[in-house]
């Protein structure tokens, strides 16, 4: 695992198939990608490496680290 959190931009994720966005984010360096319904109830602590998606009809609609 990398001591330092990949420099990437998350925008740059948004309206990609949600299965190949988690492929490339993980390639890319981040150790955790989580992939979300609209609207789903999730904590809000900031997890260092950790790449969130919101998915909808299979798009990634919105992308966000921690």
């Amino acid at each position: 695992m990398s001591v330092n959190e990949p420099q990437d931009n998350p925008d740059g994720y948004v309206g990609l198939d949600a299965a190949h966005a988690e492929r490339l984010a993980r390639e890319r360096g981040w150790s955790t990608v989580r992939s979300l319904a609209p609207g789903a109830i999730i904590t809000m602590e900031y997890r260092f490496g950790r790449l969130n998606f919101e998915v909808r009809d299979g798009r990634v609609a919105r992308a966000w680290k921690g």
